[in-house]
């Protein structure tokens, strides 16, 4: 089973004015090939299916626990564009067009079909697919996979964080740099248990080196890029087999954490009245909320 938390892995800034077409861009991040939509889903249904569970428990518990991330960062990646919508546009009479400056936006579908919110999409509006799962069965080839697709997935990021100099997305995109990279790193290790290559002598494939990126440094010196949580107050412990040893880049422990981060506020995001969203003014929720205490004889 799940246990959702109602927060989100880090702070999002507060964004200082829209920016739709960032948004557009960082839908590559949610819903293209190799975006969180792919590797929350590649992970889960490989956990769901997984042979042998308790013979090759390690292996499943890195597996497991990396899906459980991989909800988060999903609704991280979510989130960020839902703000850098926030205030495309301003309310106002149905005939004079409050909606306009949806029509010349990259992704006009953010303004027709979501009320300015996220959808799986990909950078030009197709809808994530389920396609994009790969499942073998074989587990080696499975690590395999995984490990290539945490590589793309870190290549579309730096290229998204080169597109946009928004802060909301650069923060969001930095985080999941360093997030991405412990994964890309969990995956070799687990392989290099199995086959004894090294595949840390492969990076850079791009490389895993978060230097270059401001925002990414910082969640480094921080130490996240050296933790793996198992997700579970007590399950999947066993990750701890395989995130063992010292981080290739700069030489220190690496750590298995039993548990998750202690995360932040999810944002509120505002009405959109000139988009019907969602629907109900405040004086419409105090008479539903009264009738609802009223009905559960609440004083």
């Amino acid at each position: 089973m799940f246990k959702r938390v109602n927060r989100l892995p880090i702070e999002l800034p507060k964004p200082e004015h829209a920016d739709p077409n960032a948004a557009s861009a960082v839908q590559e991040l949610l819903g293209g090939r190799f975006g969180e939509m792919s590797t929350l889903n590649n992970y889960m249904f490989q956990s769901f299916a997984f042979r042998n569970k308790e013979k090759l428990k390690p292996y499943y518990h890195l597996v497991a626990s990396i899906t459980a991330e991989e909800v988060g960062h999903v609704e991280l990646v979510a989130n960020t564009i839902n703000l850098l919508l926030t205030g495309s546009t301003k309310p106002g009479d149905p005939d004079e067009a409050p909606l306009k400056a949806g029509k010349d936006a990259r992704n006009t579908y953010h303004f027709i079909d979501t009320a300015q919110t996220a959808k799986p999409w990909d950078s030009m509006g197709k809808a994530w697919t389920g396609d994009y799962v790969f499942n073998s069965g074989n587990l080696l080839l499975d690590l395999l996979h995984n490990f290539f697709l945490e590589i793309g997935a870190r290549t579309h990021k730096m290229r998204v964080y080169e597109m946009t100099d928004n802060p909301v997305a650069r923060e969001m995109i930095g985080y999941l740099l360093v997030r991405g990279g412990v994964h890309t790193l969990a995956y070799a290790k687990a392989i290099e248990t199995i086959t004894g290559i090294d595949l840390t002598k492969m990076l850079p494939v791009p490389s895993l080196d978060n230097s270059k990126f401001d925002v990414a440094r910082k969640y480094e010196e921080q130490g996240m890029h050296r933790r793996l949580y198992t997700f579970s107050d007590k399950d999947y412990e066993q990750i701890a087999l395989i995130w063992k040893g010292n981080h290739p880049q700069d030489g220190k422990p690496l750590e298995a954490i039993q548990g998750m981060p202690e995360g932040h506020l999810v944002p509120d995001l505002p009405a959109v009245d000139e988009e019907f969203a969602p629907g109900i003014s405040a004086e419409d929720f105090n008479e539903i909320f009264k009738r609802l205490k009223d009905a559960a004889n609440i004083k």
